[in-house]
This record gives C-alpha cells, structure tokens and sequence, in this order.
C-alpha cells in the first residue's frame, strides 16, 4: 500500500539505477521507501511535465505527505514537483543537484560536444573519469553501454541544438541539498549556491571524497545524513504541534467579560 510508506525514491535513469541500490538498501533498514522509476521510448518527447503529471498520479492515492529523494535528473523531477504540489510532500531532499538544476551530466556532456570535434565514445569515456575518477563501478565498456543508453532512453532537458536552463527558487517544505566535495559535474559551487534558497530548518552538505555519484561509494555516510535529517523534521514538526498558537490564546483571554 503506497500509505505505508515513508519515503520515494525517484528514478529516471534506469541503466545506473544499479548506482542507487547501496543507498536504498541502506535505508531501508530505518524506513519504509520505495523506487518510482520513469521510463522512455527513444519515439517519445523528453518532457519534464509529463515526469512530474505521472509521479502526481502516482501519489495523489496517498492521505499524507512523504519524503521524497533523487539524484541528478532525478532530484530535478522531486524539485519540480515538490514546487507544484508542496502539500504532498513532507521533506525534499536532493543528491547531486545544483541551485540552477539544469545542471546535469548530460549537459556536461552535449556542451564538450560543441566545444570538441571528437567521437560519441571518446566523449563519453573522458565522462566516465569526469563522473567516477578513477575508481569506477564496473567495467569501462558496461559503463560506456549504460552511459549510451542513458543519453538515448533517459529524460533529458538538453541535446546537441541546446543546452536548458531551469527556474531558480526554494522550497516550502525542509530541504536537503547533498553534494559530493569532489564533483566536475555538479561542482561545489553549484552546491554552494543553495544558500541563497535555504529556511532555517533546512540543511545543505557536501560528502567530502564524493564525486557525482557519491552516493554509490559512501551509501552508509549518506544514508546517516538523509535519517539524521528525516528525524530532525519529525522532532521539529512535534514541536510546532505542542507548542500553542499565542494569536489564538491572546484572542480567547480579550473575549473575556
């Protein structure tokens, strides 16, 4: 029952979904969290709305707000719908996600395409260090397949006629921001610049050896940072419920005789 759950993870890579596992495997063990995954055909428009209406449909079955948590492109599609529908969700929290979110690795990549005459695969083997250094996942070439197939199947906001640009704001609900101290895609800065959105009770943290897909190599120091957060907004909601509205108080004592 999607009531039951605590938290969703959004997912609109499915070849490096395989990079998330660790992370939800992790946090698992604490919540109660699920994997919503978005899927396209190389036929269908790449549309954020469409990403954002289906995950609606999807939660509009549940009574109460959740937690909601992406990566990259990901993040971008939690963001966008936190920002239309706030009511529905009770924390945001974003890995690898700049302040200007159309930051992402497929604009990396199509922006070194306008830049240098050279191969699909050399770009994209130059991609893998710039993502992973020299510690990666798997083998150069499943890496290069998944890559492929990502920029072929995957959403995406850019392509070789233009690289996107997104609205940039806050949001209601507390907010996380993670970011890896080592990232080339979604650099330090990028993350940085969060501050000028962030409300008191939110929250914005760099893994100090993680590259973009930090959440894959440091899953357990990630995981206690995303639970230490999800608890700190079930403390301070408790709070705001005890403590009682002083307008309120203030209109009872004056309408006394």
């Amino acid at each position: 029952m999607i009531d039951a759950l605590d938290a969703l993870w959004l997912n609109t890579s499915p070849s490096l979904n395989y990079l998330n596992q660790p992370l939800l495997k992790y946090l698992a063990q604490s919540v109660v969290i699920a994997n919503w995954e978005y899927q396209q055909t190389q036929d269908e428009a790449c549309s954020l709305q469409v990403a954002v209406t289906l995950l609606h449909d999807y939660l509009k079955q549940r009574d109460r707000p959740i937690h909601l948590i992406g990566h990259g492109m990901s993040g971008v599609v939690a963001l966008t719908y936190a920002r239309q529908f706030p009511a529905r969700v009770r924390s945001l929290t974003l890995l690898s996600v700049a302040s200007q979110s159309a930051i992402t690795w497929h604009a990396h990549y199509y922006v070194q395409r306008q830049l240098f005459a050279c191969s699909r695969r050399r770009l994209l083997t130059h991609t893998i260090f710039n993502l992973f250094g020299n510690t990666v996942p798997q083998p150069e070439d499943q890496l290069l397949t998944a890559l492929n197939y990502d920029l072929d199947r995957a959403l995406g906001l850019h392509s070789l006629f233009g690289i996107a640009q997104l609205p940039q704001d806050g949001v209601s609900m507390p907010l996380l921001v993670c970011g890896g101290a080592m990232d080339s895609i979604v650099c330090p800065p990028d993350i940085e610049a969060w501050r000028h959105w962030l409300k008191p009770e939110d929250a914005l943290w760099q893994c100090p050896e993680g590259r973009h897909f930090f959440h894959y190599f440091h899953s357990q120091l990630v995981g206690d940072r995303i639970l230490a957060f999800w608890r700190s907004t079930l403390i301070k909601r408790s709070i705001q419920h005890q403590i009682p509205d002083q307008s309120d108080c203030s209109t009872i004592v004056h309408s006394r005789p």
